[in-house]
């Protein structure tokens, strides 16, 4: 078995999503002082690779903490649009060699290949998105979620959240961004699971995602 680490690390400089905060990570006890070590950690629910719950877009929507654990693992596909342009569209031409795996999934996982970018000004770029057909296609399964290496389903300036409202509207589902070495997965179906944090009432949460393979 070897287990492929899909998580970045939360740091006090990491790239966060325009208009909120970094995380602060202050030293509250220490060795010296107190005899251990004890962390306060202040971040936004969206901050590095996490979850986003229904209840992220709408108010009726379903929050993190009332999934079941299972919502959160299962088998997963990896989608290479690496070959795509800045601001270009994922479409089907993507999800076509992949055959009827992609409905055997129970999460599609899109790999930009921008987690290259992680820590640089790139990151925040014109990532490809979905376009309608893929977005249909997921409207009309049964995944679980679905997941990206970019900074969110949709466009990272753009203040609609178009698809986000697609998603979520009236679908139990999940979206992990800020995922990472999606291109280590392979092309066949794995195990994946992404665990946020339980949090009373959760929007979106931070997660420790990993592809567990045979």
């Amino acid at each position: 078995m070897r287990i492929i680490d899909l998580t970045h690390t939360i740091t006090t400089d990491m790239p966060v999503y325009p208009g909120t905060e970094p995380p602060t990570l202050k030293t509250v006890n220490s060795y010296e002082q107190d005899g251990f070590k004890e962390t306060r950690l202040s971040m936004f629910s969206h901050t590095g690779t996490h979850v986003d719950a229904p209840a992220h877009l709408f108010s009726e929507g379903r929050t993190l903490d009332a999934f079941p654990a299972a919502q959160f693992v299962g088998k997963a596909l990896v989608i290479d649009c690496r070959a795509l342009a800045k601001g270009e569209a994922i479409t089907m031409a993507q999800l076509a060699p992949y055959g009827d795996k992609i409905y055997a999934a129970d999460f599609l996982l899109f790999c930009l290949g921008w987690d290259e970018k992680w820590g640089t000004g790139a990151y925040f770029d014109d990532y490809p998105c979905l376009g309608e057909d893929v977005m249909a296609l997921i409207l009309a399964g049964e995944y679980k979620g679905i997941g990206f290496d970019v900074m969110g389903l949709d466009p990272v300036h753009y203040d609609q959240l178009k698809r986000h409202k697609q998603l979520f509207s009236g679908k139990e589902i999940i979206n992990v961004e800020n995922l990472c070495h999606l291109d280590a997965c392979g092309t066949d179906l794995f195990l994946f699971a992404c665990l946020p944090i339980k949090v009373a009432h959760a929007d979106g949460a931070p997660a420790r995602a990993v592809a567990i393979l045979d």
